[in-house]
């Protein structure tokens, strides 16, 4: 049985995160709603399949430019939030 998480993001160009966990915390479904559309599709194929603790280890701290955060750093702390709120 897999859960949805929808997180509203800060700082990037994306403004929603919606997530699919399964119930091991596998990242089943990622999509991004805003932002550069490429980009987010290929971030979002390369976590799909992973747990979601290594998604967070390899995106949380990445930033875009001068801006403090960055997409991948929000579906980090997205992924975060998810797993506080199983």
């Amino acid at each position: 049985m897999s859960r949805q998480f929808t997180y509203y993001t800060t700082g990037t160009c994306s403004s929603v995160i919606i997530i699919d966990l399964d119930e091991s915390d596998i990242i089943t479904h990622v999509q991004f709603l805003g932002g550069c559309n490429g980009n987010l599709q290929g971030i979002s194929r390369l976590v799909e399949g992973m747990r979601a603790t290594d998604a967070i280890a390899r995106l949380k701290g990445i930033k875009c430019n001068t801006k403090p955060t960055s997409c991948p750093d929000q579906l980090a702390q997205a992924l975060q939030e998810a797993l506080q709120h199983p």
